[in-house]
């Protein structure tokens, strides 16, 4: 993953692969499990998986500094501040807890957005109190913009490159963590039917920094 963390990348990619808003790391209920008294959301979230050509040009790499918010104006979200998530117990990469399912976390053993190579953000599409902050993800299309503010007062903008739904037990972690030559980003929620209490995909927004 990151370039300075090669360790950590290893570790991912023999961890389990990220499901994204799969496990919960509090003691709430997984999101997307249909708990009593708090309904999740009943509509799949699924997309059209899509690709876009790639920037001509990429935008020149900027140094590493922390994200402080997101926004993804096809999707509704402006997000901030952003929750830090490392690798829990089990090797796996940690995701947003059901009580935060409001925020978007940024996996913190990575790159900084606009730092060279894939910086990861994730957030549950809803839990078992309801829609969360990536409920509208369907909504993005490839070659929309992604903006991410900077801790030190810089922005990087990012435009979707490809959308893809993927099963859970498929999912592509080299592609999703692996280095990458110039500064990359992606977005992971859940997706796809409820099936025991959970939602089995992940969707993954691809982005390149054009900004």
């Amino acid at each position: 993953m990151a370039h300075r963390a090669r360790p950590l990348l290893a570790a991912a990619l023999l961890a389990a692969a990220l499901t994204g808003c799969g496990t919960a790391t509090s003691t709430a209920p997984a999101p997307g499990t249909a708990a009593p008294g708090a309904a999740a959301s009943s509509a799949p979230p699924s997309i059209s998986p899509t690709t876009a050509p790639a920037a001509p040009v990429a935008a020149a790499p900027l140094p590493a500094s922390k994200p402080v918010r997101v926004r993804i104006p096809a999707a509704g979200v402006d997000a901030s501040p952003l929750l830090g998530l490392g690798l829990a117990a089990d090797g796996s990469v940690e995701v947003p807890s059901v009580a935060d399912g409001d925020k978007i976390g940024w996996y913190t053993k990575g790159v900084t957005p606009g730092e060279t190579g894939p910086a990861v953000l994730i957030g549950h599409f809803d839990t078992a109190r309801g829609p969360a902050v990536l409920k509208d993800v369907a909504r993005v299309r490839a070659g929309e913009e992604i903006t991410v503010s900077r801790a030190d007062g810089s922005t990087a903008v990012f435009r979707v490159r490809e959308l893809e739904q993927v099963d859970k037990k498929a999912f592509p972690t080299a592609k999703v963590y692996g280095d990458t030559a110039r500064p990359e980003l992606r977005v992971i929620t859940c997706g796809g039917e409820i099936t025991d209490g959970h939602r089995p995909d992940n969707i993954i927004l691809y982005a390149d920094l054009v900004g």
